[in-house]
């Protein structure tokens, strides 16, 4: 599981969530990476809180990896953030919109590390087959074995501001590509655009019934954006689920995973 809060705050908040997850990684089989973003580069109004930058947010994340032990992933924009993150993270991550970006995929690739594609919003799901083969690329001109590699659904546009997830999904992306695939529970019920003065909405009551459907229909991990007080984050906090109510819906989740790989004999 991939969970934390959506963008670095202040060191009290990053390792509040840090040590809840790590209390609870032992009950998630594989683990939990730590996740937060230096840089949201993409926020709806020019005005919005981005985060501490590229310098502070690396000297963050690794206070929270001492202090918890957990491994840490972030996203990166721009190619040349990759060797610098890659010094410290675990696993970078490819925000969906940028997930065709040549030169930032083979940049990704070329660090060695582990590396998750987040699936664009308007892609289907054999297009992200691409976006994995610029990764390894990537790795290749480097002169250096593949990183591990996994790939995110985190729906699909329909209509006006809504996202809608199907189910077929994960076992089409994982045909296609071949590597683990991972499900975003709170980024799919995103509303962009439609929250206040602009911002993205969301429905954080969907959450749950989205997560427990997606790991019945064989999502192999999860990623969920979780915070204390989502209503005063400083971002995306209409779709992020509240720490408190984490527990529950991942010993809900584990139990369903262990059903299904039990049967399917891949546990």
């Amino acid at each position: 599981m991939i969970a934390g809060p959506c963008q670095l705050e202040d060191d009290s908040l990053n390792l509040r969530v840090g040590e809840a997850l790590a209390r609870l990684a032992e009950h998630v089989p594989g683990g939990i990476i730590y996740k937060a973003s230096f840089d949201k580069a993409n926020r709806s109004n020019v005005d919005g809180v981005r985060g501490p930058g590229l310098d502070e947010g690396l000297r963050a994340l690794e206070r929270v990896r001492a202090a918890t032990g957990l491994p840490i992933l972030t996203d990166v924009h721009e190619a040349s953030q990759c060797a610098p993150a890659a010094q410290v993270v675990d696993v970078l991550q490819i925000p969906a919109f940028l997930c065709r970006q040549t030169d930032l995929l083979v940049a990704a690739g070329a660090t060695g590390i582990a590396v998750n594609v987040k699936k664009g919003q308007w892609m289907h799901p054999e297009g992200m087959r691409g976006a994995i083969r610029k990764v390894e690329a990537g790795a290749n001109l480097a002169g250096h074995t593949v990183g591990e590699l996994a790939v995110t659904e985190r729906g699909t546009f329909f209509g006006y501001g809504d996202l809608v997830v199907d189910m077929r999904t994960f076992a089409r992306m994982r045909a296609s590509c071949n590597v683990p695939v991972i499900f975003d529970g709170t980024h799919s019920v995103q509303r962009p655009g439609l929250g206040a003065e602009g911002t993205s909405g969301g429905a954080r009551e969907f959450i749950a019934p989205l997560v427990l459907a997606a790991v019945a229909a064989g999502a192999q991990g999860l990623f969920l954006e979780t915070h204390p007080n989502p209503d005063q984050a400083p971002s995306d906090g209409p779709n992020m689920l509240r720490l408190e109510a984490l527990h529950d819906l991942v010993t809900r989740a584990v139990d369903i995973w262990s059903r299904v790989h039990s049967r399917s004999g891949d546990a």
